[in-house]
């Protein structure tokens, strides 16, 4: 699951691995062992790659990523809910630093999507920093310490958003807070 080099991503840096792994953990707990998992923003496969024997099969969705197919997982170039395939369903759907990518029109279908594509009991697993990040983003870019994919696809999302979208749908079952309150996590239940 490597980026396509032909969109001109910037490579991660040493911190921004660091803050990847960092949501990563927080995510892998409300994984139920054995999972089927949509990684939705899968960029180059980090989540499938650290989640190791817990996730039994998975599918990685990206703009970015190189389509692959190994041991069980699964990497598609494109965008969701496009590029998951009639019938497919998950145990879990993965959403970190993705969501507040996504324009504000767009964001009632990716909660219904969800909904249809996450087995009973299945959990989506949400991401979203909060609106001082996009500031420190900046100067971490400028020090070239951060690459900040995408950050200029930020629109003014908050975390607060997020219960009223996903939330109509599917239960919010867990909210808190992470790195040192910059990140939020979220999990709902279908």
């Amino acid at each position: 699951m490597v980026a396509d080099s032909t969109l001109d991503l910037p490579a991660l840096t040493p911190a921004d691995r660091i803050l990847q792994r960092w949501r990563i953990r927080k995510a892998l707990p409300w994984i139920p062992p054995g999972s089927r998992v949509l990684d939705v923003g899968c960029a180059d496969g980090a989540l499938m790659r650290l989640a190791g024997p817990r996730v039994r099969s998975g599918v990685g969705i990206d703009p970015a990523a190189t389509a692959t197919s190994d041991d069980g997982f699964e990497s598609r170039t494109g965008t969701f809910p496009d590029a998951v395939r009639a019938g497919e369903t998950f145990d879990a759907i993965v959403m970190l630093a993705v969501v507040e990518h996504v324009p504000a029109d767009e964001l009632s279908a990716w909660s219904s999507a969800c909904t249809e594509l996450l087995r009973p009991d299945g959990q989506l697993v949400i991401t979203v920093p909060s609106p001082t990040v996009d500031h420190l983003l900046h100067w971490g870019m400028r020090l070239r310490l951060l690459a900040g994919m995408d950050a200029h696809h930020h629109h003014g999302f908050t975390p607060d958003d997020v219960p009223a979208i996903f939330g109509g749908r599917l239960k919010l079952i867990h909210r808190s807070r992470f790195q040192l309150g910059l990140n939020n996590l979220f999990v709902f239940r279908r």
